[in-house]
């Protein structure tokens, strides 16, 4: 993996890079928000580390202007330590927030375990939708959405899953109760609304204009074929 260290503290950033060049990571080091932007935008990066207190462009902004063109995974580093700070960074896009002082053995923890990860999903089966931003593992029955791992219930992930199979493909209500609870399901076939409604909400950026799980009036529902 390539990673990416932004932070104005030289030596702190030599230290960090080369506990990380010990587990042979190729590291890239900027000292300042508009280098490491610059840096970010020309090198293939897997994983950010990103101090907020920098000269010129702050953490903050650097965050908002990687979100806008990549999921890659972000280390926000602070020495802010509130849970409004915390919370604050999630919101920004952070996928994790972690205070000063930390160790440079820690943080090679956290990029292991990510590592880790990473190489198991790639190793997994896959079913990938509108570049990336929906994968779906059968396997391990995980999905995430925009970079993210959403937890979906059993009968989420089984409606989201036999939808994704067939793109394109107008289901009922009735078919998908039938698929995925059983023929004997006691129930209404509006439950599957329900159901749908709980979905969006977990891999949808806008729920009012969902993107992958179309409504077909009078009907039911389909999976944008256009995404795969």
């Amino acid at each position: 993996m390539n990673i990416l260290i932004i932070e104005d503290e030289k030596r702190v950033a030599d230290i960090v890079a080369k506990y990380l060049e010990n587990e042979k990571y190729k590291v890239f080091i900027s000292y300042t928000g508009e280098d490491g932007l610059e840096v970010f935008l020309k090198e293939q990066i897997d994983v950010v580390l990103l101090d907020l207190m920098l000269p010129g462009m702050q953490g903050e902004e650097i965050c908002k202007k990687i979100r806008e063109v990549s999921n890659v995974y972000i280390f926000m580093i602070s020495a802010k330590g509130t849970l409004d700070n915390k919370v604050g960074g999630f919101v920004l896009g952070a996928d994790e927030y972690l205070v000063k002082p930390i160790s440079p053995r820690e943080i090679v923890a956290r990029v292991n375990a990510l590592k880790t990860r990473k190489d198991r999903e790639n190793n997994e089966e896959v079913c990938i939708f509108d570049k990336g931003n929906l994968k779906i593992y059968p396997e391990t029955r995980m999905v995430t959405a925009y970079g993210n791992e959403v937890v979906l219930t059993p009968n989420e992930f089984d409606i989201l899953y036999h939808l994704a199979q067939s793109p394109g493909r107008v289901f009922s209500r009735e078919q998908l109760i039938n698929a995925v609870m059983g023929i004997d399901f006691d129930g209404f076939d509006r439950t599957i609304d329900v159901h749908i409604k709980n979905i969006r909400k977990k891999i949808e950026q806008d729920t009012k204009n969902p993107k992958f799980i179309k409504t077909v009036t009078g009907i039911g529902y389909k999976f944008d074929k256009a995404l795969v």
